[in-house]
């Protein structure tokens, strides 16, 4: 049975974004005792992980969408992934802005994926 080209790379994504967000952001609570070449470094090598998920999924991806398609998913997909680590992990209170903000992208995405 094959996985549909949207499961693949989302779900790749998924993973890629959750790496991504840790590597841009948990330096900011876990590192800040440290200097920020020692963040850069611990955040490559988290980075590393991300670009190993990432680059398939847009190679999948790109074999049945467009590049803007590809940017509008991983932009939602950042969101999703970006307001409960905020929340849950950096312990920063929840806005409504993030709703607006989902708001906005889901109509980007509707907007970007409509002629598909």
């Amino acid at each position: 049975m094959q996985i549909p080209a949207i499961v693949q790379t989302t779900g790749l994504l998924v993973l890629s974004n959750i790496f991504m967000t840790v590597a841009w952001y948990g330096h900011l609570k876990n590192l800040s005792s440290k200097t920020w070449y020692v963040a850069a470094i611990i955040s490559w090598g988290i980075a590393l992980f991300e670009y190993l998920l990432q680059v398939p999924a847009n190679r999948i991806g790109y074999n049945h969408y467009s590049l803007a398609q590809l940017k509008i998913l991983q932009e939602a997909i950042t969101l999703t992934i970006f307001v409960p680590f905020a929340m849950f992990y950096m312990k920063e209170p929840f806005k409504l802005d993030y709703v607006w903000a989902a708001l906005c992208l889901m109509g980007a995405v509707y907007f970007i994926f409509r002629t598909q």
